[in-house]
């Protein structure tokens, strides 16, 4: 199958490279085997920060490696090599071959039952103005301008601004006749205020974590980067005079990055398949979803839709094809409130006789593919955020996440946010500190009451989602509108 995304100008040292890793792989993979891939990552990172006006070390990193993955007898292993020579590409297969023999007939999974379809394309992330065409310096000064206009009131002790750029080019490879390449380039900038007064101190970020997108520097554009220093320092010194968030049971209004950790951590997580079937429960958790729930279950309100959208360009975790070589695709995973499918990959998919999304993903060259969630989203709805505060009596508008603590079955959580303000008689009033809620996940979402329209849809990220072991830290993006929920737990002062 040939699946073609946006590919532009590969250098020659990259069709160079690219056409070393093919034949190395053809004199690697070990004769006889049932199934044999190859996955090559080469990933360059470069950062960025000015402190207080103070420009911080840079760091740059450079990360180059394959793994061979083997399934033979109905087991698997795998084996990752920094060694990229033929020989060294040799000893990995033997190393993994080994492993598929050992684990035959021990595993959950009979792995002589996976299909495997050869994929053949391409993909690139679209960059309108690539890193490397602006100079050291106007990258510094584009981080150094917000720390100035931060700088708006003594109470401002510390203010930063930052970026992480990132480059990736893979290529997979499997005896089927598979072949994808696919070049990513993303951007993470992030900038925040602190605001002091005698023991007091807080702090408003941009998005706390969730400034993050593929793309070139025009990220900082679309984010807002240039315009956002003023309003941070001012919320930092509203909260400095603003009263704890009031306690009680209120409707809450939640802003796009506290809906992306909300997403993340109630519907992402509990619906990863492995995590279903019991894989991570001595380390991550296991989930209160349970297979039988698929198709039927209602996780919300007929006003909750949520997509897995791998191919929505831009987002922090776009791609054409998963780590498995399995073609991206967008799917409803709640639909109206009810529950379509889980994030499950093709092994467990196989293993658990149920439908789910390309959803195998690695945080390296060193690393299996797991289930994991790429981009995760929840669809706009048609109210506007005036048409949202004005149907509120009384209820809080909270903004930017700051803390989160959720159970071992991704179940009952509490999440606190920076900001917050109060809505009264359908108007926003009063700024309080410290806002935070709680619930159940189970139920929780069935109180989604009203839906924000494209006006108030913002795609964002996160860069630091954990799981595995040995542990993966891996990219997720993630898109929402504001959004209402009726009669939740808020609570001030944590």
């Amino acid at each position: 199958m040939e699946r073609r995304y946006r590919l532009g100008h590969v250098p020659k040292e990259g069709i160079r490279v690219i056409d070393a890793m093919e034949s190395r792989f053809a004199q690697a993979a070990p004769p006889g085997a049932g199934f044999v891939s190859l996955r090559y990552v080469d990933e360059r990172t470069e950062s960025l920060g000015v402190r207080h006006g103070v420009m911080e070390p840079a760091h740059t990193g450079s990360d180059v490696g394959a793994m061979i993955t083997v399934m033979d007898g109905g087991g698997i292993g795998y084996a990752a090599t920094s060694d990229l020579s033929v020989s060294g590409l040799q000893e990995a297969g033997r190393r993994a071959r080994a492993w598929a023999r050992r684990t035959a007939g021990l595993a959950v999974t009979d792995f002589s039952r996976l299909p495997h379809a050869a994929q053949s394309g391409t993909y690139e992330t679209p960059v309108a103005q690539p890193w490397s065409s602006v100079a050291l310096g106007e990258k510094i000064e584009r981080l150094r301008a917000p720390c100035e206009k931060m700088k708006t009131d003594d109470r401002i002790i510390d203010s930063w601004a930052r970026m992480v750029h990132l480059a990736s080019e893979t290529l997979y490879l499997d005896t089927a006749g598979s072949r994808v390449h696919q070049r990513f380039e993303m951007l993470m900038p992030n900038m925040g205020a602190v605001a002091v007064r005698g023991t007091e101190a807080q702090r408003r970020t941009l998005h706390g974590q969730g400034a993050a997108r593929q793309g070139g520097l025009e990220v900082l554009d679309q984010l807002g980067f240039d315009e956002v220093a003023p309003r941070l320092a001012r919320e930092a010194l509203e909260l400095l005079e603003a009263p704890d968030c009031p306690t009680g049971r209120t409707d809450v209004l939640l802003a796009p990055d506290q809906m992306i950790l909300q997403i993340h951590e109630s519907i992402g997580h509990p619906l990863e398949l492995d995590r279903i079937l019991g894989d991570e429960r001595n380390y991550a958790g296991t989930s209160f979803v349970t297979q039988d729930m698929l198709g039927t279950y209602r996780y919300g309100s007929d006003l909750l839709n949520v997509v897995w959208d791998p191919t929505r360009p831009g987002q922090l975790a776009s791609y054409g094809f998963d780590d498995d070589g399995r073609p991206a695709t967008r799917e409803h995973i709640i639909e109206k409130g009810i529950l379509k499918r889980s994030l499950g990959g093709g092994t467990s998919q196989e293993r658990a006789g149920l439908e789910g999304v390309s959803t195998s993903r690695a945080s390296g060259w060193n690393r299996p593919p797991i289930d994991r969630m790429a981009n995760l989203n929840l669809e706009v709805g048609d109210k506007t955020f005036d048409e949202l505060v004005k149907s509120i009596e009384q209820g809080v508008f909270m903004a930017t996440n700051s803390s989160w603590s959720i159970d071992d079955s991704r179940n009952k959580f509490q999440f606190g946010c920076e900001y917050g303000r109060r809505i009264e008689n359908g108007e926003l009033t009063t700024v309080v500190k410290k806002p935070n809620y709680r619930g159940i996940s189970a139920t929780f979402w069935r109180d989604l009451v009203g839906v924000g329209d494209e006006r108030t849809f913002q795609v964002l990220g996160t860069p630091h989602c954990g799981k595995g072991e040995p542990n993966q830290m891996i990219r997720v993006g993630h898109a929402s509108p504001v959004c209402h929920f009726a009669s939740v737990a808020v609570f001030g002062g944590a």
